[in-house]
């Protein structure tokens, strides 16, 4: 056979086997039945990372399944208030929500210890226990009580721990003030006898204003310059203790999880890894500019004293034993994740520099 001829024959068969193949790719497509799901989110879209990661997961999502599956993200209370969000995925009335487990401290406080923890892990170690650890599996057991399927899908680098209006020179100067806290750090900080509450990103500015908290921590600096927070507090501590890396969850009500199909599964799981991508890279990318121009604006940047952070710590060991001893669940997680850390630390040691 002449080598034109047979290259010819060639083609047409490797065209005609791709034909097989895609039709036969999209005959189990077709199968799967099309999603459409309303996901409330817990931020609003515009505010970096928190909201932009929760748009940009609804975006992959209809991008991996070809849109067979679609996640339409709506703004906080277009739907239902924030923290109504989780009654409402258990009840079905939502099928899903971009969140973070830490708000769900109320409904199971073991679930705080899936957001972020005080002196807790980087990004890397915080991962390394979530998908190879155990706490991911953890996490699934204690949602699934309440109807709920959730999935990690995003993380961002250390917060900064506070905006204050004046200088903190000892752990006295934080007794009596009134300050918006998230997580189990709130808990330590009302140790140290201050009085914490959990306002939402777009009430704070006003709060400060008013004079109705005399302190607040958010998030990291990228996020905190577009609050413009830097207008009322000039002070601005470092490093975030209460959150050295803060993990992000897709809850799902669990029976609508269960009646997709396997792929329209894996293209949900798929997209919430690359979220981690996304959220870690972008995080860390973006804080030397807002840091710059804080700088710019009269902030003044301060480190906390070692002797502040050891109070802090010890404080934090004391709210820990105390959940652990009074919640069995809070016990079981935050055992793994000790037992965790302690191994990892020997390899943390040798490998990392100090």
């Amino acid at each position: 056979m002449h080598y034109g001829t047979m290259f010819r024959s060639f083609a047409t068969a490797l065209a005609v086997g791709g034909a097989l193949s895609l039709a036969v790719a999209g005959g189990a497509h077709a199968q799967d039945k099309r999603v459409n799901w309303k996901m409330g989110s817990a931020f609003p879209s515009k505010l970096v990372q928190l909201g932009s990661l929760g748009k940009s997961l609804s975006a992959k999502i209809e991008r991996i399944s070809g849109g067979n599956v679609r996640l339409k993200f709506f703004e906080p209370h277009a739907l239902v208030p924030p923290l109504e969000m989780f009654d409402a995925i258990s009840a079905g009335s939502l099928d899903a929500a971009w969140s973070t487990p830490g708000y769900w401290f109320g409904k199971e406080k073991s679930l705080a210890l899936f957001a972020a923890v005080p002196f807790g892990p980087s990004a890397g170690e915080y991962m390394a226990w979530m998908y190879y650890g155990g706490g991911h599996d953890m996490m699934d057991k204690i949602y699934a009580k309440h109807g709920i399927k959730s999935i990690m899908c995003g993380v961002i680098a250390p917060e900064a721990s506070g905006w204050f209006r004046k200088e903190i020179n000892s752990i006295d100067d934080l007794k009596g003030l009134k300050m918006r806290f998230f997580g189990l750090g709130a808990k330590v900080m009302e140790k140290v006898g201050v009085s914490t509450q959990l306002i939402a990103g777009g009430d704070i500015y006003p709060a400060l204003e008013r004079g109705t908290i005399d302190a607040t921590e958010y998030s990291m600096p990228a996020i905190d310059l577009n609050l413009g927070f830097y207008q009322i507090a000039k002070h601005y501590y470092f490093p975030g203790w209460h959150q050295q890396a803060t993990l992000f969850d897709l809850m799902m009500n669990k029976a609508k999880w269960d009646a997709l199909s396997e792929t329209q599964q894996a293209q949900i799981e798929i997209a919430c890894g690359d979220n981690f991508r996304e959220g870690l890279a972008e995080g860390e990318a973006i804080q030397g500019k807002a840091l710059k121009e804080l700088k710019a604006k009269g902030v003044q940047i301060h480190r906390w004293s070692p002797e502040i952070l050891d109070t802090l710590h010890s404080a934090w060991d004391e709210v820990a034993a105390e959940l652990a001893a009074e919640d069995a669940n809070f016990k079981e997680v935050w055992t793994s994740l000790q037992a965790f850390r302690a191994e990892y630390a020997e390899w943390k040691a040798v490998g990392y520099l100090q």
